[in-house]
C-alpha cells in the first residue's frame, strides 16, 4: 500500500472527479466542495437509504468516488470489482459539524482517487488501487 501525506499547499485546481457522498457525510463538507467547484451528489438526493451495494452501484454507473465514514465500503468495494474512475474515500479521523472545510481541503489536495481505495486519518491518506473491470 502507498503511502502519502496531505499537502495543504498543494491544492489542485483542477476538479476532474466526481464524487458521491455517503449519508454520513457532513453537509459542510459537500457544501465546501460545491463552493471550491467539485461535482458532488449526496446519496440521498439519488437514493434516501440505499444499501451501501446499491451506493456503491449508483458511483460505479455514474463514474463517482464514494467519500464515508463507512468501514464496511473497503471490502465492499474490492469484493464489487469497482474499478476506475470509481473509487472510495474513507474518513477514519474525529470530525465536528464544522469541518467540512478541513476534509474539502483533504480532497481537493489530491487528484487521483479515482481507481482507488484511499483511508484518510489525522496524519495521512492512505491510498491503493483497486481492481480494474475488463
Amino acid at each position: 500500500m502507498r503511502e502519502t501525506f496531505c499537502s495543504p499547499s498543494g491544492f489542485s485546481l483542477r476538479h476532474d472527479v466526481r464524487f458521491l457522498a455517503d449519508e454520513n457525510i457532513p453537509r459542510s463538507l459537500v457544501q465546501s466542495l460545491l463552493d471550491e467547484g467539485h461535482d458532488v451528489v449526496r446519496i440521498g438526493t439519488l437514493a434516501a437509504g440505499a444499501s451501501d451495494p446499491t451506493v456503491l452501484e449508483l458511483a460505479r454507473r455514474e463514474g463517482r468516488v464514494v467519500l464515508t465514514f463507512d468501514k464496511d465500503f473497503g471490502e465492499l468495494a474490492r469484493a464489487s470489482k469497482l474499478g476506475s474512475p470509481s473509487g472510495v474515500v474513507l474518513f477514519r479521523l474525529p470530525i465536528t459539524p464544522s469541518d467540512g472545510a478541513r476534509l474539502a481541503r483533504i480532497v481537493s489536495s489530491r487528484s487521483d482517487w479515482s481507481g482507488h481505495f484511499a483511508v484518510v486519518d489525522s496524519h495521512r491518506v492512505r491510498i491503493k488501487p483497486l481492481p480494474i473491470l475488463d
